[in-house]
């Protein structure tokens, strides 16, 4: 196992992780018990240093909190408002809400353009998991306050840089 950037106090989360993630499940499996894992101990805002709570008035602010190759955490701080562009994932992913409201809409991609099929209002406390295919997302702090959300991918974003796979500039119909 190579570590290459790790956030101390977390060290029982990304054991957990690391268990799971060995067991060689499926991704949409891995996800779900990584899921699992975060609904029984999400950690507090305390993972974040002042600064990075206070993230950035001009765009929302990842911040890898532990990378090696199997997966990833990082956190993710959203100003009231701040979005993403529609987009998917290169690997699964789970994420948990520590402040404010993660909306997220759901896509389907016909080709020659983008179908909604879903959305949800993500609270503080609350946990999910996915994995591609059927990840096409955009994602909104939709409350009045900055958002903090964590995120588990199967991927190293300290290599890639991202966890994201691919934008989409579809219409949507």
């Amino acid at each position: 196992m190579n570590i290459t950037l790790t956030r101390p106090g977390l060290d029982e989360l990304i054991k957990g992780i690391g268990t799971i993630v060995e067991r060689g499940l499926e991704p949409r499996d891995t996800a779900f018990a990584v899921a699992d894992l975060l609904r029984a101990g999400l950690p507090g805002l305390d993972i974040l240093t002042d600064e990075e709570r206070a993230g950035s008035a001009d765009t929302y602010r990842s911040f890898p909190l532990h990378a090696q190759e199997e997966f990833s955490v990082v956190a993710v701080v959203w100003h009231p408002g701040q979005e993403t562009r529609i987009h998917d994932h290169v690997s699964w992913c789970t994420f948990g809400i520590l402040s404010g409201v993660e909306h997220e809409t759901l896509y389907r991609d016909m080709g020659d353009h983008l179908v909604e099929i879903g959305r949800a209002a993500n609270l503080p406390g609350e946990v999910s998991g996915f994995a591609p295919p059927g990840d096409i997302h955009k994602v909104q702090n939709t409350s009045a306050e900055i958002g903090v959300s964590l995120h588990v991918y199967g991927a190293d974003v300290a290599k890639l840089g991202s966890s994201v796979r691919r934008y989409y500039d579809l219409p949507v119909r």
